[in-house]
């Protein structure tokens, strides 16, 4: 059994950025964390800061192009699908490499990699600016969407490890607040250095803010203390693995497809639509209505604090519900109407993941927390590749009013799953088959009651 011990919320971060950084203490081997009662909070704080951070320089160049779109449209005189293949590319590379990214951090550690793909983060975005044609630019955001799991994924891990079931909803919310930041600066920067001088500019831009996110979290990120490296051939290790394909997991990993599946879809072809009569927007301005982006900062925090007290399960029917309706806004050609809508939609989007992610944490036994994180988070990124690529086949028929009703359809579908699956705010998979044990009523095994 793993033992864990909770450690409240802290107060002074200044102190501990004052200290020299974890040269020589990055030993992510167990630990029972033993240190004297007033580093305890500050450790609490800063590591919500560091993940914040990294949640922001992965997020930063992400979805970056989709203001660019309609630009690529014209420079590379390629079709809407085509040029939304910048957007789909590094979400396919986050599905593909998730789940072998969750086995390598397994066996090797949490911190070290996770600083170690920040790094390599922001070199490939730099890179991408020498792409000589579009194909090169989609090979390069590949490459940078393998780079975006090892600090994704294991981020996911280490919180989870690192952080009191009392204390995860927000932890979560602070992790998917710098996604929300990253995600709309990344869009800010790219839209407004292409309209000033073109979108190589944006790429360098961006590698360069990553990098400097990266040294941060490589400054002030704590060295794992529960971690213990878990190696393959162990007995049940195939019993284990069969968990994997319970009710309640293979429900969160369809609920993350349909959760991203919305947002991309929306998000990317919004470009397009606002860039179209009667709106007829350029990139820089299309960067800048992103800033519905900045809603989600808000609602994000105080709503994980919600799903701690209500409820994963209803969490994500009344914030999905809340979704649908932002998204069936949009289609008033108003330019009001549609930010509203947006904001509503990525807000729901981004309060749905908190509530996801939180009780796959509950759902998942212990040994299986990485690999259960890795296989969701490829489902969850397969769904954006699809709707990245998806609504752009369909758009000369459809339209934005087709975007929109695969995106609600994407959202009433994950509510219907988690109505059905999820068993309740607290529910498990059974524990006895896989020599677990039950879990206490905080929900981490041998936990104090």
């Amino acid at each position: 059994m793993i033992r864990i011990t909770y450690q409240s919320t802290a107060n002074d971060i200044l102190d501990i950025l004052a200290r020299p950084p974890h040269a020589g203490r990055d030993m992510d081997a167990a630990s029972d964390g033993n240190t004297d009662d007033s580093e305890a909070p500050a450790r609490s704080r800063v590591r919500s800061l560091a993940v914040a951070v990294a949640g922001f320089s992965t997020f930063l160049g992400l979805y970056a192009p989709q203001p660019l779109l309609g630009h690529f449209e014209r420079v590379f005189a390629a079709s809407k699908a085509e040029v939304a293949l910048t957007v789909s590319a590094p979400t396919a590379a986050v599905a593909l490499f998730a789940p072998l990214v969750g086995l390598i951090a397994d066996r090797t550690g949490r911190r070290r990699l996770i600083v170690a793909a920040l790094v390599v983060l922001a070199a490939v975005t730099a890179l991408a600016a020498t792409a000589p044609g579009l194909r090169a630019l989609i090979g390069w955001r590949f490459a940078e969407g393998a780079a975006i799991c090892g600090a994704y994924v294991v981020c996911l891990s280490y919180l989870t490890e690192e952080t009191s079931p009392r204390a995860l909803g927000g932890a979560l919310g602070a992790m998917v607040t710098g996604n929300v930041l990253g995600g709309f600066f990344g869009r800010v920067i790219a839209g407004a250095f292409t309209e000033a001088s073109g979108w190589r500019s944006a790429f360098l831009a961006l590698g360069a803010v990553r990098l400097t996110g990266a040294l941060v979290v490589w400054r002030v990120l704590p060295a794992s203390r529960r971690f213990t490296p878990r190696r393959g051939g162990r007995p049940g290790a195939i019993l284990r693995a069969r968990a994997l394909v319970a009710p309640e997991l293979l429900a969160s990993f369809a609920i993350g497809f349909c959760n991203l599946f919305s947002l991309v879809a929306l998000f990317t072809y919004a470009g397009f639509y606002l860039g179209a009569p009667p709106f007829r927007l350029g990139p820089g301005a299309i960067g800048a209505l992103f800033t519905v982006y900045l809603v989600g900062v808000v609602v994000t925090p105080v709503a994980s604090r919600w799903v701690d007290s209500v409820g994963s399960r209803r969490m994500i029917a009344c914030s999905l519900s809340i979704g649908a309706a932002g998204a069936a806004l949009t289609l008033v050609p108003s330019i009001a109407c549609v930010l509203a809508g947006l904001a509503i939609a990525a807000s729901a989007a981004f309060v749905a993941q908190v509530a996801a992610t939180s009780y796959l944490r509950i759902a998942a036994p212990a040994p299986l927390r990485s690999l259960a994180s890795g296989v969701y988070v490829t489902c969850y990124y397969i769904g954006g590749s699809v709707a990245g690529v998806l609504p752009g086949l369909l758009w000369a028929r459809a339209g934005w009013a087709g975007t929109v009703s695969f995106a609600v359809a994407a959202q009433l579908v994950a509510i219907a799953l988690s109505s059905r699956a999820w068993r309740g705010p607290t529910a498990a998979p059974p524990r006895a088959a896989l020599g677990l044990g039950p879990l206490t009523r905080s929900g981490w095994p041998g936990a104090p009651e």
